[in-house]
């Protein structure tokens, strides 16, 4: 699998099938390979089959055969568009839409918005610097897992899997780490995984520990992206940013019911998952451009039931056992506010221990 993925891998999802709990499947002349996870007798497919451009509609078909249960290619970009386009077997539907740089320009981008550059200044100034760690060194960092533990505790959902594997650190052997050190000791990492095909990297990971300063993620970005321009990389992206408002021009596309599922999500989910916060964080390290990335399922219609197979992949079971965790943590830390805002003694509406009335 990790030999067919350092060289097919061309969608931005590629190097993310070695997480745990993907299966493999391999093509009868062992050329390609396609991780997947089967969830409501849907078979979800992380972004689309590693192989050749010339090889795709083959493997295609041979996958979808094997066993003729309902398909969807989730994070399919456009490769995957281009073999699917006019046939009507497929359908497909938008679902987000990622940043994409080329790595050469990156010092354009600098230089031309000075609140970056102080961001970068900021972080500095408070004493982080930004070392490359080896693979054995994030392997057997106890700091660096600590810090993971302090990033997931701020999430509104509980931890979630498939694409978004939080625990990279046993992993690291083709990914790379760029660490943020302060007095010694990391406050926060970046994980880049490869996209062999492209020469280029995904941003897989972003984590900020509760000592890492102002500027601390920024300044990460700037010496990863650097050091890969000086390697000659060609190609970088933050990965999808769901229901991002620079996919809104090609939503119109969708089935109503998702639209309007869409807009209740971007209006009502923020305590889980803050979709703006994440659009208007990737948007300012001005990306030359925003890709859709696209969900397609071999059937007529997109149906509910596939979007919940990609929740249910997500989620790792049942969605709604996630939203219901997700709704317990979200009342847990409302209740940890409220604590420290009001009952806590020496803080809010009392004090050493005494009711104040106010």
């Amino acid at each position: 699998m990790r030999e067919l993925v350092l060289r097919h891998g061309w969608n931005s999802t590629c190097y993310q099938i070695v997480n745990p709990g993907i299966r493999w499947w391999f093509s009868s002349s062992c050329d390609s390979v396609i991780g997947y996870v089967l969830r409501n007798r849907v078979r979800v497919v992380a972004g689309a089959p590693v192989c050749t451009r010339g090889e795709l509609d083959r493997v295609i078909g041979e996958w979808e055969a094997s066993e003729g249960t309902r398909v969807c290619y989730f994070g399919a970009e456009g490769r995957m568009g281009e073999v699917t386009a006019g046939n009507a077997q497929y359908s497909s539907v938008v679902l987000g839409a990622q940043p994409v740089w080329d790595p050469a320009r990156w010092a354009e981008v600098v230089h031309s918005d000075r609140s970056l550059r102080a961001q970068f200044a900021r972080a500095r100034n408070k004493g982080v610097s930004i070392r490359e760690w080896t693979a054995e060194e994030a392997e057997t960092s106890a700091a660096l897992r600590q810090r993971l533990q302090e990033w997931l505790q701020t999430r509104g959902l509980p931890t979630m899997h498939f694409l978004v594997e939080p625990d990279t650190l046993d992993m690291m052997v083709d990914r790379r780490v760029f660490v943020a050190e302060r007095g010694g000791a990391p406050v926060g990492f970046l994980v880049l995984s490869p996209i062999p095909e492209r020469n280029g990297w995904l941003t897989e990971q972003f984590v900020r520990g509760f000592g890492a300063p102002n500027g601390t993620v920024e300044l990460m970005m700037d010496v990863a992206v650097t050091t890969i321009a000086e390697e000659g990389a060609e190609f970088l992206t933050m990965g999808i940013v769901p229901l991002s408002q620079h996919a809104l021009q090609d939503e119109h596309r969708n089935p109503l019911w998702l639209r309007f599922i869409a807009k209740w999500v971007r209006a009502h989910g923020r305590r889980f998952y803050n979709f703006d916060g994440l659009d208007w964080f990737k948007s300012k390290f001005h990306p030359q451009e925003w890709e859709p990335i696209l969900a397609i399922s071999n059937e007529r219609r997109f149906s509910f039931r596939t979007l919940c197979a990609i929740a249910a992949a997500f989620s790792d079971g049942p969605v709604i056992w996630a939203l219901l965790r997700g709704m317990g943590r979200a009342v847990r830390q409302e209740w940890s506010w409220f604590y420290e805002s009001h009952l806590r003694p020496g803080r809010g509406a009392r004090a050493g221990g005494v009711a104040r009335k106010t």
